[in-house]
């Protein structure tokens, strides 16, 4: 019996550090936040900041590291100075970009297929990167204007805030 009890708890434990391993993989940022910086001094990963200030009432971003699944939703994403303030503006779409080891030699950006930017500045995705990620060192998460604005597309206008590791069925 004393066996069976052992080979139990060091099942149990396997299997938790097997979930804590899994748990580790999902980034998760609690809200998103404008970029209120126009600089190109404010660049993260070489990819510069739009032209003009940004604000959100909130949102939120998910990536799992060891799938590629990437998720991420943006309320009220609007300019925040200009004759536009207040608005989308020509910005009609979105997308999510990931960005591993900022800065570094081995930096990596995954980026998402662009999604529609309402009126009101609301945007949802939910699938994969084209490539998975694996391993991410201080993961980023970036919201960029989406290809179809030459002169601004793909510069970054929010990030993800309060980031965290672990899964949350709840996406909080």
């Amino acid at each position: 019996m004393k066996k069976m009890l052992a080979l139990f708890v060091v099942l149990c434990c396997a299997v938790g550090a097997f979930a804590q391993d899994n748990d580790d993989a999902v980034v998760r940022w609690k809200t998103i936040v404008g970029n209120i910086t126009v600089s190109n001094n404010d660049a993260v990963g070489g990819i510069n900041p739009g032209t003009t200030p940004w604000s959100t009432l909130g949102g939120r971003a998910r990536v799992n590291l060891s799938t590629g699944h990437v998720s991420f939703d943006v309320e009220g994403l609007v300019l925040n100075g200009g004759n536009a303030t207040g608005t989308r503006a020509a910005v009609t779409q979105v997308e999510g970009s990931l960005i591993c080891d900022a800065g570094a030699q081995d930096q990596t950006i995954f980026t998402a297929a662009p999604v529609s930017l309402s009126a009101q500045g609301n945007a949802d995705f939910s699938g994969t990167f084209g490539a998975i990620p694996g391993t991410c060192n201080n993961p980023l998460f970036l919201i960029r204007i989406g290809p179809n604005l030459p002169g601004a597309n793909q510069r970054w206008i929010a990030t993800g805030a309060v980031r965290s590791f672990g899964d949350s069925h709840d996406h909080n």
